[in-house]
C-alpha cells in the first residue's frame, strides 16, 4: 500500500497563498529588511492575493502573463485598491515587493520575462513622468519651521527632531529608531551618547553600522543638543526610545516609539506654518518637501567635502580608529550648515 509522501511537492502543498508573511522566511531573510520594509511588502502581497482571489485565480506559482496584468491594473483608473491609478515607482516597489513574498516562498520570480517586462515598458511610456525633486530645507528654513512649535512636551519632541535630524542630515527612519542606550530595545536602530562637544550617533544604516557626530550649535535657538537635552530632561527619559509619543494634551509621554511618518508629517506641517515657499499653493508646496529635505539641506548648507560621510554615504578615506576618536567633533558641520 503506497505512502502519502510526507513532504508533497510545492504543486501540492496548501500554500498560505493568502497571508502577508510566508510561511518559511528565516531570519536572515527577515533581518536583511527593516521592519517599514517588510510592513510594505506584507501589505503588498495582501493586494495581490486579493486580486487573485476576484479574479478566482491563485497567487501560487507565479504565473508571468497574471503578474503583468495585475501590474497593468494598478496603472488603470477604477481597477486598482485605492481606485486610482498608481505612480510608476509604486508600481515597481509593488513588483519587488512580490518578488520578496515569491521568493520567501520558494517560488523566485523572474523579473525579467518578456511579459513583465513588457507591461512595465508600457506603463512607464503611459504614465512615467519625472520624479518630483524634493526641496532642500535651508538653515534660515529650520529655524523659521522651529520656531512655529510650542513649548510643550510636543514641541520640545519636535524640535529635537528637526534639529538633529537635520544636522545629522538623518533618515526620518534613522531619527525615530534610536535608544539612549546601547543595550536598548529590541527594535532599536541605534543609540546617543551625550558629551562635552556634541552627540554620537551609533546607527544600524542600510549599508551597515556608522557614527554620525552632531556638534554643538551657535546659540540655544538652533542647537540640536541642547534641544535633544531639553527633551529628554522634562520627559524623563533615561530609557528605551529616544522619541516616544506624547498624549493630546502634549503634557505627558506614552510608551510607544514614534513613527517614522510623524517625521514626514511634522516637517509639512511646519513648512507650511513657516511659509516657506509661500509664493506657491500649499498643494504644491507640500509636494516639494518631506524627510529628505532635511538630508538634502545638510549636503547644500555644509561644505561637501565632509557630508558624504556624515550623511552615511561612503567617505574619500577611512581614519584609523586611534586617530578618528582623537578628531572627535573636530569638524563641527552643525555651525559650517549654519546653526
Amino acid at each position: 500500500m503506497a505512502q502519502t509522501p510526507r513532504n508533497p511537492p510545492p504543486e501540492r502543498r496548501k500554500l498560505s497563498s493568502q497571508s502577508g508573511v510566508p510561511p518559511v522566511a528565516g531570519s536572515h531573510a527577515q533581518a536583511a529588511a527593516s521592519e517599514n520594509t517588510l510592513k510594505a511588502y506584507s501589505k503588498d502581497w495582501g493586494y495581490f492575493a486579493r486580486w487573485c482571489r476576484r479574479r478566482g485565480t491563485d497567487p501560487l506559482p507565479p504565473a508571468p502573463d497574471i503578474i503583468a496584468l495585475y501590474l497593468t491594473s494598478l496603472a488603470t483608473p477604477g481597477t486598482s485598491p485605492s481606485a486610482r491609478p498608481l505612480a510608476v515607482s509604486t508600481i515597481e516597489r509593488r513588483l519587488s515587493g512580490l518578488a520578496w513574498n515569491f521568493t520567501q516562498r520558494g517560488f523566485p520570480l523572474d523579473r525579467g520575462d518578456h511579459r513583465i517586462a513588457a507591461a512595465l515598458a508600457g506603463i512607464k511610456r503611459e504614465h512615467g513622468r519625472p520624479p518630483v525633486q524634493k526641496e532642500a530645507i535651508q538653515p534660515e528654513d529650520i529655524m523659521a519651521m522651529t520656531d512655529t512649535l510650542p513649548h510643550d512636551l510636543r514641541g520640545l519632541r519636535d524640535r529635537a527632531i528637526l534639529l538633529l535630524g537635520y544636522a545629522g542630515g538623518l533618515r526620518r527612519s534613522e531619527i525615530v529608531s534610536l535608544d539612549v542606550r546601547k543595550d536598548g530595545t529590541p527594535d532599536s536602530g541605534g543609540w546617543i551618547e551625550i558629551m562635552d562637544k556634541g552627540v554620537l550617533l551609533t546607527l544600524n544604516a542600510k549599508s551597515g553600522w556608522r557614527e554620525v557626530e552632531v556638534g554643538r550649535g551657535s546659540s540655544a535657538r538652533t542647537c540640536p543638543v541642547q534641544a535633544l537635552e531639553q527633551w529628554l530632561h522634562f520627559a524623563k527619559i533615561g530609557f528605551g526610545p529616544v522619541f516616544l509619543r506624547v498624549s493630546r494634551d502634549g503634557k505627558r509621554t506614552l510608551d510607544s516609539r514614534l513613527s517614522d511618518k510623524h517625521v514626514a508629517r511634522l516637517i509639512k506641517k511646519t513648512v507650511l506654518d513657516a511659509g516657506i515657499r509661500a509664493e506657491l499653493p500649499d498643494k504644491e508646496r507640500l509636494a516639494l518637501f518631506s524627510g529628505h529635505s532635511l538630508r538634502a539641506g545638510l549636503a547644500g548648507s555644509a561644505c561637501e567635502r565632509y557630508v558624504p560621510q556624515e550623511r552615511g554615504h561612503a567617505p574619500a578615506e577611512n581614519p584609523r580608529p586611534d586617530r578618528r576618536r582623537q578628531d572627535r567633533f573636530r569638524i563641527n558641520l552643525t555651525r559650517a550648515a549654519g546653526l
